[in-house]
């Protein structure tokens, strides 16, 4: 048996499930999910074609053409089913593994592959999109979900803010602190934990006595532990808690039990802290594959719609490719441009300044 049992075991609290790894549907008493045909089908196309830009991301950063990359192959049914709980006006502060999320929000892939072959610091309007810039500083976003969600409701909005962040990242104090402001001041946040197990080369077990879940209990508000690769599981636990939080019930913490497939970035090797069995166990749990066996065992999809999803993810990955080769490298003094929304004078010298510079170098 996996070090990594299957989720639900005795003592780990009620486990939300709604698909089973052999993808059969079950029922669940507190969460429901009726979806149209349509909307079932978007479920697994938005997987599959994010699947496709990760794995042509990774090739790419393999030959050269990235510096790094950041998978996210297995977290596809936890990232993709909380998207789809959004409204177009909540707002998603993510950490930088979120490539599902992204897509669902209408980010391109080229602009985040942008980021990451260096010629941009993001490249998108968090505010147009709902999806604020990714954040390598481990846990610092859930502080800014929780500043930005309180700041909505005392403009009256009633929309609601969704914070990703890993296993690892519950181990900060930010993280902590985050948990703490948004109880007190029942922030409309829902704090989604995507557990892929590992924190870089640290394992869960190590990080944590308890489940993650039940940490949200001692600062005073509820944690639901959902099975991750469980794409409508991940949707109805998401929608329930968004809508709580927009009705001013306050914040939830979701701990999405998941497995991160392959390494934790591209400069990383997972072959050195975890086993193959390990590995085999979670990818017969993929949160793809079972979505498949879903819509086929209904009637919902057939041979030609999966292959028509096949088909548009290579139409996608070829545009990338030559996306990706054809970026220009910006002006030096572009990294100035975004600093302020408005012009100022200290950024303004600045920018002479380092302009002055370079100058100095132009004979050489």
């Amino acid at each position: 048996m996996s070090p990594h049992d299957e989720p639900g075991r005795p003592g780990d609290g009620d486990l939300v499930r709604l698909l089973t790894p052999d993808g059969e549907r079950v029922e669940h008493p507190d969460y429901d999910l009726d979806l149209s045909k349509s909307q079932y089908r978007a479920l697994y196309r938005d997987m599959r074609l994010v699947r496709r830009v990760d794995t042509e991301a990774v090739a790419l950063q393999r030959q050269g053409e990235l510096g790094m990359w950041i998978p996210c192959e297995g977290q596809e049914g936890a990232q993709v089913g909380s998207a789809h709980a959004l409204r177009p006006d909540d707002h998603v502060f993510p950490s930088y593994r979120e490539q599902g999320v992204a897509w669902c929000r209408g980010i391109a892939p080229l602009t985040l592959m942008g980021m990451l072959r260096g010629v941009s610091n993001g490249g998108w309007d968090p505010e147009r999109n709902g999806f604020h810039l990714y954040t390598i500083v481990i846990g610092t976003q859930t502080l800014h979900a929780v500043g930005y969600a309180m700041g909505m409701r005392r403009d009256g909005a009633d929309a609601a803010v969704l914070a990703y962040f890993g296993d690892g990242a519950t181990s900060q104090g930010d993280v902590n602190e985050a948990f703490n402001f948004a109880a007190v001041f029942r922030a409309p946040v829902v704090f989604f934990c995507q557990n892929n197990q590992w924190a870089i080369s640290v394992p869960n077990d190590r990080q944590t006595r308890a489940p993650l879940y039940r940490r949200a209990a001692g600062f005073g508000f509820p944690g639901i532990r959902v099975d991750g690769n469980d794409v409508l599981a991940c949707l109805a636990v998401t929608r329930d808690a968004l809508a709580g939080a927009r009705r001013g019930e306050g914040p939830v913490l979701v701990e999405a039990l998941t497995y991160r497939m392959g390494p934790h970035t591209t400069s990383d090797d997972p072959s050195r802290y975890r086993s193959e069995e390990d590995v085999d166990y979670w990818r017969a749990r993929d949160p793809i594959s079972r979505m498949r066996a879903y819509l086929t065992r209904e009637g919902m999809a057939d041979d030609a719609f999966f292959r028509e999803v096949e088909e548009e993810g290579d139409r996608i990955a070829a545009e990338l490719r030559e996306g990706v080769r054809a970026m220009p490298d910006p002006p030096v003094e572009a990294i100035f441009d975004h600093v302020y929304a408005a012009p100022h004078p200290l950024l303004a010298e600045e920018r002479a300044q380092h302009l002055r510079y370079l100058d100095g170098f132009a004979d050489e």
